[in-house]
């Protein structure tokens, strides 16, 4: 079948199989290797990217379902100077990237949540990331860079 998906700002038409999961067809098709297949079951989220800017769980999603609508990775979110994102940098300087096999999916899970809730509360942001496992460490730093960039955090890491 032939899906017409816009992935991080560029069109593209292509010929996919009926069953083709959106993890695979950016993977493989679109060859951007950032989004990770973790679980293949929704469980894990490494697999999350945003999907007319809402965040989907890529491995439970077929492309097809795609068609017709923007998807974007965290290979789309540097801006076109290639500077990071504001997340991107909240992640770094917060400390917040472990091994990194999970870091895409968190990533693009805490920017589907702030355009969503642009000050969530720490739990709110617990609650949005129960979907994604980190299994080297524990969530802390990863909840302080969503707060850091959500603007709920001053330079020096203090409540604003």
């Amino acid at each position: 079948m032939r899906v017409d998906v816009g992935v991080n700002g560029t069109r593209y038409v292509d010929e996919v199989e009926p069953r083709l999961l959106l993890v695979h067809y950016l993977r493989e098709v679109r060859g951007l290797k950032a989004t990770n297949v973790g679980c293949d079951s929704s469980s894990c989220g490494a697999c999350t990217v945003l999907v007319d800017g809402e965040s989907v769980k890529s491995c439970t999603t077929l492309a097809a379902q795609a068609d017709g609508r923007e998807v974007t990775t965290v290979e789309g979110l540097a801006e076109s100077d290639g500077s990071m994102h504001s997340m991107q940098q909240a992640f770094r300087e917060e400390h917040a990237l472990q091994c990194g096999f999970c870091t895409p999916g968190m990533v693009m899970a805490s920017v589907g949540l702030l355009s969503e809730n642009p000050k969530p509360t720490e739990e709110e942001i617990r609650l949005a990331l129960e979907g994604n496992l980190c299994r080297c460490t524990g969530y802390h730093n990863i909840v302080r860079a969503v707060r850091r960039a959500a603007g709920t955090l001053d330079e020096d890491g203090a409540n604003a």
